[in-house]
């Protein structure tokens, strides 16, 4: 077996630098929840340095809940600001001598299109002008559309507790978050065998995550799961 493992990272959180190496893709903020020009680029250029993937991030406009906040908007406000985001991103990916390789939304939008036409609609679109793939949850409407149109890469995450229907745990749940590193290589296999992911998330604000990044990819070399690139 072989996993990819991502990280949303160029969010403001202290431990980029030292999760780069550990990682396979870095998910790189936009500026819309997190980020901002320099801080991207300079991302973009770890990402660089240490051979990572690197795709966009991009979300709802909305700062001010760190872009965990459902908002109603309309399909071509989605499409716009998505395409305004990963159009810039990928401008500061090419100024370092890298391009895109995918798109994963971030917080919100991305559960609103994992489970919504309208909101995956327009996410599917931004990634096919781009020619980038598309990282979400497995059985997710963002998988369907993407079918016949861009590459899709299923997602599962290593620190997140699921719902019976393959959903994630919302964060306002005290049992939405894996801590133990056992635990989460535990989950990691059954999302490997069961649910067919091709790239497992780490949460880069999580305050342990270095630690728990090492862990992690030590448990899975050491039970033969290969850290590649998806």
């Amino acid at each position: 077996m072989e996993i990819d493992l991502n990280c949303d990272l160029g969010e403001g959180c202290p431990f980029d630098a030292e999760l780069m190496p550990l990682i396979t893709s870095a998910n790189v903020a936009c500026g819309f929840h997190a980020g901002d020009p320099a801080t991207a680029r300079a991302t973009l250029l770890l990402a660089a340095r240490h051979g990572v993937q690197a795709g966009a991030h991009p979300s709802f406009n909305d700062r001010e809940s760190f872009g965990r906040r459902e908002l109603d908007t309309p399909p071509e406000q989605v499409f716009a600001e998505c395409v305004y985001q990963v159009g810039a991103l990928a401008a500061l990916a090419r100024s370092v001598g890298i391009t895109l390789s995918h798109v994963k939304p971030h917080g919100a939008l991305y559960n609103m299109a994992c489970r919504d036409d309208a909101y995956a609609r327009p996410v599917v679109a931004a990634a096919e002008l781009f020619g980038l793939d598309v990282l979400a949850l497995p059985g997710s409407r963002l998988e369907a559309l993407c079918a016949g149109r861009r590459p899709f890469v299923a997602e599962g995450f290593a620190d997140r507790r699921y719902l019976p229907d393959g959903a994630l745990v919302p964060r306002s749940r005290p049992d939405a978050f894996v801590h133990d590193a056992d635990e989460a290589v535990r989950q990691a296999e059954w999302l490997l065998r069961q649910r067919g992911v091709r790239t497992l998330c780490v949460h880069g604000d999580n305050p342990q995550a270095l630690d728990f990044v090492r862990r992690l990819r030590q448990a899975l070399t050491e039970r033969g799961v290969a850290i590649r690139k998806f």
